[in-house]
């Protein structure tokens, strides 16, 4: 489970099985989980997130996007 970026509390991270799926980023804080496509980037489940996680959650993957492509490319050798 390569874990791509720790952000206050929030850790991105893709899992090492995922190759056959478009790239997306899962996000994890305690026991709230979500999953974001990255092209297009938008978000395709949130569970324990409240709305002011979730907008801030989409703001660091709008910021991080770039990034995160990048080393979903790099580890699945794209």
């Amino acid at each position: 489970m390569p874990t791509v970026l720790y952000y206050r509390g929030y850790k991105f991270f893709f899992y090492s099985n995922e190759n056959d799926e478009p790239p997306h980023i899962h996000v994890t804080k305690g026991d709230a989980n979500a999953k974001w496509w990255l092209l297009p980037i938008a978000e395709e489940y949130s569970y324990g997130f409240n709305a002011n996680e979730r907008r801030v959650i989409a703001k660091i993957v709008n910021e991080y996007s770039e990034s995160f492509i990048k080393k979903w490319n790099g580890y699945f050798a794209r």
